[in-house]
């Protein structure tokens, strides 16, 4: 059974992570239940030089939920580098992983459908997102020039993938 790890990048998310340790936790625990994934699976939140209590939940998360862990990063170094930081870490000792954001703005009980796909053959499955209704106009705007953009110089984009992927 394939070891998941989830890899959570965090900066200043003191207030928002005791919603997603819960929630997190319990999707993993319900992958397991379903018996998607093994019971070696974990989270993995890697603290990107945060200035607030974020480490300090963590290590307090990880205390009481072994299933928890942490990456802390010498300074802040940005997103994208605390996600690869992340995979680098949790590549030898899990066989897939999922990306998310700390606010969990993209659907989490997508990871079934994740899991599923890549037992199905697929090495990277890609969230997308179906509505843009919660985005201002601004960010809808961008987000649509951006793809159209890279595709117009023959860049292979995936149209309003969303933070998470498999």
């Amino acid at each position: 059974m394939d070891i998941l790890s989830i890899i959570v990048p965090c900066y200043n998310e003191e207030e928002m992570l005791p919603i997603t340790f819960e929630s997190l936790r319990n999707k993993l625990s319900d992958l397991i239940a379903k018996g998607k994934i093994s019971p070696d699976s974990f989270l993995l939140f890697v603290d990107d030089g945060s200035k607030d209590k974020t480490w300090e939940l963590i290590e307090n998360e990880n205390k009481i939920h072994k299933e928890v862990r942490g990456l802390k990063l010498a300074g802040n170094v940005g997103h994208q580098f605390a996600l690869t930081a992340g995979l680098n870490f949790a590549k030898d000792i899990c066989d897939i992983s999922i990306s998310i954001d700390a606010d969990l703005q993209d659907d989490i009980e997508v990871f079934d459908e994740m899991v599923d796909l890549y037992h199905e053959g697929n090495d990277i499955v890609y969230g997308v997102r179906n509505k843009r209704k919660t985005d201002s106009f601004f960010k809808r705007f961008t987000a649509q020039s951006f793809y159209k953009l890279m595709n117009f110089f023959g860049a292979k984009t995936i149209y309003n993938h969303a933070a998470d992927r498999l």
